[in-house]
């Protein structure tokens, strides 16, 4: 498992290094350039001082004569080295510790020469008039050491100090990931039955986020358990009245031996068990749209043979119901979930049939280019403001049905959600009645 305090402890660590490492780099690159600039600048002074101490003449000059020149103590000490040649060639001096052999040719100014083995920097003056030619060098190895001591006293800090800092930033992450295992605390400590949110009012910006999260799954966590008590109560109550009727009514047809009176009384049963048989279809119906997260697998569909289909397998006992379908309907194949698209138009016709008086007819009607179906049915209708909650689980509006169970347009707005079809409830302008559209999308 990734620990977010190990992660940020790597980045934070792994920051600073490079933070460090790319200013070592500059200061040692940075220093070297000043360095050389100072050392040149050195070269120069001390030829300038050698060249205004020599007399005007270089006769009489004829022993070699050790020269004193500046030079540094411990580490760098003989850190300048001198010679003075005159121009004929001859070694007229030099400084203690200086090479033996003549250190450059015969340039003038600064020039890189490999004396020994050993790579120098050398300054040279040429005299023509005092007949000398003054070379002040020092070795590059020594200024490299110079550079070199730098950089170490500045890492060699970094080095002790790197792991303290590391502590320090531990310590510090922890201190600052306190909010995040508080709030773990507080969601450890809640009952399973503990949906109130989580208090937000000291938790620093940067949670917030997650704890709004938690909150927002708690209410949603609520409202579905809530929903599971509504579906769970609602379905005792409804089943309890069908068959406590059908108890009723068995009983009455068990107790007379009257013909016409069993016979009413068998007529209630079967309306009883026909509700009971429906309430149960569309209870498991949308149970399982609701846990269906499979992909939908089209097939080819003939809409006018699906509605026949339809309507042959939904009789109303006791009721004529008409039904008008449009021959367009025959010309449209869809592709298609046929199980989805059946329980969507089932529940449509079986709303108008509850609700549209007998001998009436309801319409199927393609719309314009076959992109989509209308069914019509010639019920009274529903107040405007009551529309939008004809789709809610169990709304049964004002005009509440017998038999109605609050559930077929609830289904049927989900079954379309998961094909893409757009669903859409309105009262008829030409009559009474209502209109379900079915827009394929």
């Amino acid at each position: 498992m990734t620990s977010l305090h190990k992660r940020l402890f790597i980045i934070l660590v792994a920051a600073t290094g490079i933070i460090w490492a790319s200013a070592v780099a500059w200061t040692y690159f940075n220093s070297r350039n000043q360095l050389e600039h100072v050392l040149d600048t050195r070269l120069q002074e001390a030829a300038r001082m050698v060249h205004s101490l020599l007399g005007n003449a270089s006769t009489g000059m004829n022993t070699t004569k050790a020269i004193s020149l500046p030079h540094e103590h411990g580490n760098y000490e003989r850190y300048l080295s001198c010679q003075i040649w005159s121009l004929d060639g001859e070694l007229v001096g030099s400084s203690t510790g200086a090479p033996d052999i003549k250190i450059t040719g015969n340039s003038t100014g600064f020039s890189d020469e490999i004396v020994q083995g050993e790579l120098w920097r050398v300054y040279t003056i040429v005299d023509p008039a005092k007949g000398v030619r003054i070379l002040v060098a020092d070795r590059l190895a020594l200024r490299d050491r110079l550079v070199g001591d730098l950089v170490k006293g500045l890492v060699a800090p970094i080095i002790l100090i790197l792991p303290l800092l590391g502590l320090l930033i531990w310590i510090s992450l922890g201190r600052g990931l306190r909010p995040l295992h508080e709030l773990a605390d507080k969601v450890r400590q809640k009952d399973a039955d503990d949906m109130r949110p989580l208090e937000a009012e000291n938790i620093p910006s940067e949670v917030k986020p997650l704890a709004d999260a938690l909150n927002g799954l708690f209410i949603k966590v609520e409202a579905a358990r809530r929903h599971e008590r509504e579906v769970t109560a609602f379905a005792a109550h409804e089943l309890r009245t069908p068959l406590a009727g059908l108890k009723t009514q068995a009983q009455i047809a068990l107790a007379t031996t009257d013909p016409a009176i069993q016979e009413g009384a068998l007529q209630q049963i079967l309306l009883s068990v026909d509700r009971t048989t429906r309430l149960v279809r569309q209870l498991l119906a949308l149970a399982k749209l609701d846990a269906d997260a499979s992909p939908v697998t089209p097939e080819k569909v003939n809409l006018g043979q699906l509605v026949e289909e339809i309507i042959a397998q939904n009789t109303v006992a006791g009721r004529k119901i008409n039904n008008h379908i449009d021959p367009s309907l025959y010309e449209h194949n869809l592709q298609t979930d046929r199980h989805s698209l059946t329980l969507i138009l089932r529940n449509i016709y079986e709303n108008a049939t509850h609700y549209s008086p007998a001998e009436e007819t309801i319409r199927w009607e393609s719309l314009k280019n076959g992109s989509g179906i209308v069914v019509r049915d010639c019920g009274n209708g529903v107040a405007e403001e009551e529309i939008p909650l004809l789709t809610t689980r169990f709304y049964r509006g004002s005009n509440k049905s017998q038999t109605g169970t609050g559930l077929g347009l609830t289904i049927v707005e989900t079954a379309a959600k998961r094909l893409g079809i757009s669903f859409t409830l309105r009262n008829r302008t030409d009559r009474r009645g209502m209109e379900a559209e079915l827009r394929w999308t």
